[in-house]
């Protein structure tokens, strides 16, 4: 005769039964997202494997093409038959219920939006490369945010960097005819802050200056910290509070003085 334990055996059937609708919704969330991957690979573009969104248009067999690419195009990459101008509503019907990867996914983005928003989406993804966040249009450089600090010490050395929480920054030859920029980084808390002071001629010799102060970072660290600006010349002061940009934003937030 044996004799074993009911309750360790119980607990066990217990513990597998309490498992198995766990399991069950963990492999239908899997089905669901190959499913939604399958989904979306309809609607690859041949020509350049971005996606086709609405409006869809193709060719008289059927092939899809996305509206960058058509723009280029006179026959089907497909088929080689003629693109006309029909629009495939069924796929744009379809469309509207697929969940679509960011364009910067492979940068490390794991969203999935509808194709109504994901180009507004992508245009402040965190994960989209950044520009050279020097002023000017010269630099074209773009990589990831671990290569900018590295791109700036090694392109741009005329850049002075400061130490500490309170820097005094000294702008030489504001006198300069023309627009001049002055720039330099402060480093503190850990990250470092771009400083830009740019100076333009407006007329009649009237001189008309921006600054904005930008972290080498993103728009949620941004949101962390504040500054305060304080600009002394010709026994004026202009003082100026507030949270500063990130570089994805560009230069395209400032203050003006004249």
């Amino acid at each position: 005769m044996s004799l074993s334990r009911q309750t360790s055996s119980s607990g066990k059937q217990r513990q597998h039964a309490a498992a198995a609708p766990a399991n069950t919704a963990a492999a239908l969330a899997a089905a669901g997202s190959s499913n939604n991957q399958d989904l979306a690979s309809l609607f690859e573009c041949p020509v350049c494997f971005d996606y086709a969104l609405p409006p869809i248009m193709q060719c008289q067999s059927g092939h899809i093409v996305c509206q960058s690419c058509r723009q280029k195009l006179n026959l089907c990459p497909t088929c080689r038959g003629p693109l006309g101008n029909i629009r495939n509503l069924a796929m744009e019907k379809v469309a509207s219920t697929v969940m679509f990867p960011c364009k910067y996914s492979n940068s490390g983005c794991p969203v999935t939006l509808l194709h109504t928003d994901k180009t507004d989406h992508e245009d402040i993804c965190e994960h989209r490369p950044y520009c050279c966040p020097c002023p000017g249009a010269s630099c074209k450089w773009q990589g990831s945010l671990e290569a900018v600090m590295n791109h700036l010490m090694q392109q741009h050395k005329s850049i002075t960097t400061l130490q500490g929480e309170d820097i005094v920054f000294l702008a030489t030859d504001i006198n300069l005819p023309g627009a001049v920029d002055w720039v330099m980084m402060q480093s503190c808390f850990g990250h470092n802050f771009m400083l830009v002071l740019e100076k333009q001629e407006k007329m009649e010799g009237q001189q008309m200056f921006y600054a904005i102060v930008q972290l080498i970072g993103t728009r949620k660290q941004a949101e962390n910290f504040a500054y305060r600006l304080e600009l002394n010349g010709h026994r004026r002061r202009l003082s100026w509070e507030a949270t500063p940009a990130s570089i994805h934003d560009g230069c395209s937030v400032s203050y003006s003085c004249k």
